[in-house]
């Protein structure tokens, strides 16, 4: 299968080729939505934090004697039942990793780009660079490209002009070929990878 293949201003220079077995396949929407789940799960920070009644301060002796004081029965004042006492059940800090298989984390990406791909959210550009690191350069490239809302430029090595360029401008994002996984490329609205980019990428599914 073929994709056109445009100039920084937006015309048509030439045809790129695409994997069917990437770009030609069909999504599942439960299996990216298994995929999104764990990959949000492991960003969180996990950052709340309540003591249990091992470590609140107090305790150490009981408050009153078993028996005949016609109070119910108490071990100590660290109980969860008593004000000030530990919590139970609360959350703790600490990161849950969840993990998922490299193999279905690659089958994710595939689906994730097929999606992106069919709704016609990805550009195939034979070049994308800045001469001078001028946030208006990249916009006027972004602009001649229809590029709107949430936009992802892939790359296949690091340039630091468009990086610095392109930080100042809203919802845009530069990120390496080697880089991109499935909730990135479902987050953005476009995607625009440069010819060598799709080829980086390709050689996953070689």
């Amino acid at each position: 299968m073929e994709a056109q293949l445009l100039n920084a201003q937006g015309k048509e220079v030439g045809k790129v080729e695409l994997q069917e077995k990437v770009f030609g396949l069909k999504p599942s929407k439960s299996f990216l939505h298994e995929y999104v789940t764990v990959y949000l799960n492991n960003q969180r920070a996990y950052s709340a934090n309540t003591k249990t009644r091992t470590e609140v301060s107090g305790g150490g002796r009981k408050p009153w004697k078993q028996k005949h004081t016609g109070r119910a029965r108490a071990g100590s004042n660290r109980s969860p039942l008593w004000r000030h006492g530990g919590i139970a059940h609360g959350p703790k800090a600490g990161r849950v990793l969840l993990s998922i298989p490299r193999q279905k984390a690659k089958a994710a990406l595939a689906q994730a780009l097929a999606a992106r791909y069919q709704a016609g959210g990805v550009l195939f550009v034979d070049a994308f660079s800045v001469e001078q690191p001028k946030t208006k350069a990249v916009a006027e490239i972004l602009k001649k490209l229809g590029c709107d809302g949430r936009t992802i430029v892939v790359l296949d090595q690091p340039d630091a002009k468009l990086a610095q360029a392109s930080r100042n401008i809203p919802n845009v994002e530069v990120l390496l070929a080697g880089d991109l996984n499935a909730y990135t490329v479902l987050r953005s609205r476009k995607l625009v990878m440069t010819r060598s980019a799709l080829e980086k990428l390709g050689a996953r599914w070689n």
